[in-house]
């Protein structure tokens, strides 16, 4: 087994889901923090995926967290700022990524998610949670301002509420997380896996181009002004009621029948 897939674990039709992609960061005796291999392998696991016919990814962690952040025994290892600068700009360009690939992206999330596993959380499309999660974005603690997860927590939860964890570094357990808009969903531990495949599940079942397309035109609105979103919706909206499984699901409709996707 090369590094790579030590570190990355992937599942095909995970949860029994066609076309679900389960990908298991897997450094549990460190709380999965982001190492600059494990940067790469998750990097290099996406970008295959994201050119594969997956429907759905499910982003988890082995073991007792889901990410505990960057691995600080590694950077406090090697300090030089032309270090730093690559690799925060590693760690942005996986983040890009998982917005990126064409399908949706799922963080189960259990244990604690701190720094950039918040991070992780806060850029995943979609987050499903157990009720014993914790969030945390704890940098300032140490004296380092978490720079970075604050671009896509501020982009989650409303901007009071992400500066407070910013510059206090306290946690918020998984229910203020989903009061917040940092997750969608919590369940008991016992339950993560059947509400993370319930959601992961529905998702599968719709059209992959419709997604696809609606993922990519989510985004690109959300940093435009209005008339131009509106002017990118619309473009989006044609090209897809052109797609062939569009164009059966309106006629199933009407017909009332299921479609024949």
């Amino acid at each position: 087994m090369s590094d790579n897939e030590a570190l990355v674990l992937l599942e095909h039709d995970a949860y029994g889901i066609k076309g679900a992609v389960k990908l298991t960061l897997n450094r549990p005796q460190a709380f999965n923090a982001l190492s600059e291999s494990m940067l790469d392998a998750m990097e290099h696991a996406l970008q295959d995926i994201g050119e594969s016919d997956a429907r759905v990814v499910v982003i988890a962690g082995a073991g007792r967290a889901f990410c505990a952040g960057h691995d600080l025994k590694e950077m406090r290892a090697q300090p030089a700022l032309d270090y730093y600068r690559d690799l925060f700009a590693r760690c942005s360009r996986m983040m890009l990524t998982v917005q990126r690939i064409p399908q949706p992206v799922i963080a189960r999330v259990h244990g604690i998610a701190t720094a950039a596993g918040c991070q992780l959380v806060a850029m995943c499309d979609l987050a499903v949670a157990s009720d014993d999660a914790r969030f945390a974005v704890s940098g300032v603690n140490l004296g380092l301002f978490c720079a970075t997860p604050s671009v896509p927590l501020s982009r989650n939860v409303s901007r009071k509420a992400a500066f407070e964890m910013l510059v206090t570094g306290d946690f918020i357990d998984a229910h203020t997380a989903r009061e917040r808009g940092l997750v969608n969903r919590v369940a008991p531990l016992a339950e993560l896996d059947d509400a993370v495949s319930a959601l992961a599940a529905s998702i599968a079942s719709k059209p992959r181009e419709a997604v696809a397309a609606g993922k990519r035109l989510f985004y690109r609105q959300l940093e435009t002004g209005i008339e131009g979103a509106y002017a990118l919706a619309s473009e989006t909206m044609a090209c897809n009621m052109m797609d062939e499984a569009t164009l059966e699901g309106t006629q199933a409709f009407i017909e009332k029948r299921a479609p024949r996707w």
